[in-house]
């Protein structure tokens, strides 16, 4: 599967009326449950490797100052929130994810302490392969990359955080006094 159609999946899920990621992760289901089992197999593996793609430390750290704490399932789940907005959104976080604090919804949770994971899209693929065979989504050929908890920078120090992504911790972080 060709990156753009990887990505037209969830432009369609998203075009014209724009919702909830579970709503996106719906849709996108609903799509791909129509098509041959290969394709959704295809679109499975494209979405790993956007996951691959987007294991990054900085990232990470981001989703962390974000969400007020991330697990390595968290950050998984934040990378779902984050394809639900689409191939823009995952590029420029992936290249500076300091960039995420111009997200309006970001912003918003500054103040709000909304939490933004999206498991739901992470599951498209094997719901539309269930729904379209009745059978689970075959293992992906697909290497996992997986970032080691105990070799990433000190997420709590806010002095690295405010250095490595300042306009989020000015964001998330409260002020020196």
């Amino acid at each position: 599967m060709r990156t753009d159609d990887f990505w037209a999946v969830i432009a369609r899920a998203t075009a014209d009326r724009p919702g909830s990621p579970a709503v996106v992760a719906e849709r996108a289901v609903a799509e791909l449950a129509g098509r041959d089992e290969q394709e959704i197999v295809a679109w499975g593996r494209h979405l790993d490797k956007v996951m691959a793609a987007s294991s990054r430390e900085d990232l990470w750290a981001a989703a962390y100052l974000i969400n007020g704490g991330c697990s390595e399932e968290g950050f998984d789940a934040f990378r779902g929130w984050l394809i639900a907005h689409g191939r823009e959104v995952v590029a420029r976080s992936v290249k500076e994810p300091d960039s995420l604090a111009e997200m309006p919804a970001v912003r918003g949770a500054a103040a709000s302490g909304a939490v933004f994971e999206a498991g739901e899209v992470l599951a498209i693929a094997q719901e539309a392969h269930r729904q379209a065979t009745g059978s689970e989504l075959p293992p992906s050929d697909v290497p996992v990359k997986r970032l080691d908890p105990a070799e990433l920078w000190d997420f709590d120090d806010e002095d690295e955080m405010g250095k490595r992504l300042p306009r989020l911790a000015a964001l998330f972080l409260e002020p020196p006094e």
